[in-house]
């Protein structure tokens, strides 16, 4: 469906571009209203706004998405008008016959950080006069011609670096690219536009994340100028990005009412205003018209008074206050009021649990978290892990992907006697976890956990295991078929129980207990796991205490 540029056979006036592909019309490329709609068994089964295995999307139950269409409504309700001129198209955007393609490049313009392959195709012309523009600050877009390019212009445009610290920052800097480089295609009396993905692994951006904010954006301009623009096409280079537009454009892109009604619980918490920017309550400022016609008072004696006088006199005007509006003085809620009450609102909570500290079950007295701040905690914990060596926390084979289980279900392995807290960095072992659990936890996966020896080991408490789930988010809760615990102790059927009462009833009600290796190899077969030779000596000194 999505074919590659240098596959396609069709050329502009048959002959190939001097880069060896071929020219592909606009007419070749798939119309993303024109693509066979999904069943909604897959939506159900695949999830499809969990494209990327690295940055989820806050997503209800899927039993919540087939009612909630009935009460709430879309942001981003069904147009066919505007998914006409959406397209996908797997291969370069300088490929396709289009009035103007975009160029993902540095703040000098210079063509070692462009996209690669577009010099090479449009000839040493369009370096030259990148050379005269000045550089491009990040953010902006400038426009070109395109010279050897089937295009007509080329959009340089330049993104940002990604920091978790500067998250918003960095979302409203893309948002802005894609936003200039249409306004930059009205300007210029151009219709159509071809784009890759203009956020680069050198710049460290999350790629599902910024799919979001790529697809909002568009979509916010669309329906203010959808007369001025004919087709927008998103190109992507690599399967994974592919994967990642195909699930995320129904969101913004419905073709039909039932995708309206899935993405209503599928979308984000926070999908920008009305430019698909993000805004921060403290930043909002609201201001209201000035009134048509000022109502005329009537005429009064001209009263003398002190001129220390004159300004309270002018505030207590009563044309003056027909221009405040108290919402611009309020602005809702005072940023620091609200932080101070969220601070009391956590500490009556913790001092609820102190009963729990005092049994040496950690701190639980964390308030639960919305679907989009574990969205946000589990992408700046992801994030940073995608950045960081983790090498010597693999090396210690705590945690370990594993084969199947016997339902086909992936399955992760857990070593218990391997977690030696004296030595672990906690921190760092949470976001190896993250890293490791992230590519399962989209779909139905299991638990393994050996306990055999670990007993002997000091444990994490309750507390460091709710704060666990909480960066992984729901989608591991919903996911988790089965916590498989060989050789479990009485002391830890006591913590799983306890679990069940203060982290998660949910979770820790999916513990099956099993004794022996061979129970445990009825739920997942022994070829599918590497399981260490001191848990295979203690099973059978186990059985051996059995049978005499």
């Amino acid at each position: 469906m999505y074919r590659s540029a240098a596959t396609a056979t069709t050329t502009r006036g048959g002959l190939p571009t001097d880069s060896g592909d071929s020219v592909v019309t606009l007419d070749q490329v798939p119309r993303w209203s024109d693509v066979e709609h999904r069943s909604s068994l897959e939506y159900e089964n695949e999830d499809p706004s969990f494209s990327n295995p690295y940055f989820p999307d806050p997503l209800t139950s899927s039993s919540e998405a087939g009612g909630s269409g009935n009460w709430m409504v879309s942001r981003f309700p069904m147009d066919h008008e505007i998914n006409s001129k959406i397209y996908l198209w797997r291969g370069h955007p300088w490929n396709l016959e289009v009035d103007a393609v975009v160029n993902s490049t540095s703040e000098n313009l210079d063509e070692a950080h462009s996209s690669p392959g577009l010099h090479a195709a449009a000839g040493p012309g369009l370096a030259e006069e990148c050379a005269t523009l000045g550089g491009c600050r990040t953010g902006m877009a400038k426009v070109t011609k395109a010279y050897d390019l089937p295009a007509r212009r080329v959009v340089h445009t330049v993104g940002p670096k990604y920091a978790v610290k500067y998250h918003t920052a960095a979302e409203n800097a893309l948002s802005h690219c894609y936003r200039s480089c249409l306004e930059l295609l009205i300007e210029n009396g151009l219709r159509s536009i071809a784009m890759g993905c203009l956020y680069t692994e050198a710049k460290n951006y999350p790629r599902e994340p910024a799919a979001h904010v790529a697809i909002r954006t568009i979509r916010r301009l669309l329906e203010k100028q959808k007369d001025k623009i004919t087709a927008v096409v998103f190109c992507t280079t690599t399967s994974s990005d592919t994967e990642i537009y195909k699930r995320l454009l129904p969101l913004y892109f419905p073709r039909d009412k039932h995708e309206e009604e899935v993405a209503i619980s599928k979308l984000p918490a926070d999908v920008g205003d009305e430019n698909g920017e993000t805004t921060t309550d403290e930043r909002k400022i609201r201001i209201k018209s000035l009134p048509q016609k000022s109502v005329p008072k009537p005429a009064e004696d001209p009263v003398e008074l002190p001129v220390s006088d004159v300004g309270l006199v002018r505030r207590n005007s009563h044309n003056l206050d027909s221009y405040l509006d108290p919402a611009f003085m309020s602005l809702i809620k005072d940023p620091d009021q609200r932080r101070k009450e969220q601070w009391e609102k956590s500490a009556q909570a913790q001092s609820g649990f102190n009963c729990a500290k005092l049994l040496g079950f950690g701190d639980l007295g964390r308030p639960p978290l919305s679907a989009a701040e574990e969205y946000s905690l589990h992408s700046r914990y992801l994030a940073k892990a995608n950045s960081l060596n983790l090498s010597e926390i693999a090396e210690m084979k705590i945690v370990y992907r594993g084969g199947v289980d016997s339902e086909g279900r992936p399955a992760m392995v857990v070593v218990g006697a391997h977690f030696l807290l004296r030595c672990l960095d906690l921190e760092r072992f949470v976001l190896y976890v993250v890293k490791e659990f992230e590519p399962l936890i989209q779909k139905p996966y299991s638990i393994v956990y050996l306990h055999s020896a670990a007993s002997l080991q000091i444990q994490p408490d309750m507390g460091w295991m709710k704060r666990l789930q909480q960066i992984l988010g729901r989608k591991h809760q919903r996911n988790l078929d089965a916590i498989y615990v060989l050789h479990p102790t009485f002391h830890l059927k006591t913590t799983v129980f306890a679990l069940q009462l203060f982290v998660d009833n949910v979770v820790w009600k999916k513990v099956i207990y099993v004794d022996r290796l061979l129970q445990l190899f009825r739920y997942v077969p022994r070829e599918q796991l590497t399981i260490p030779d001191f848990v295979f000596q203690l099973s059978f000194l186990f059985t051996l205490f059995i049978l005499f």
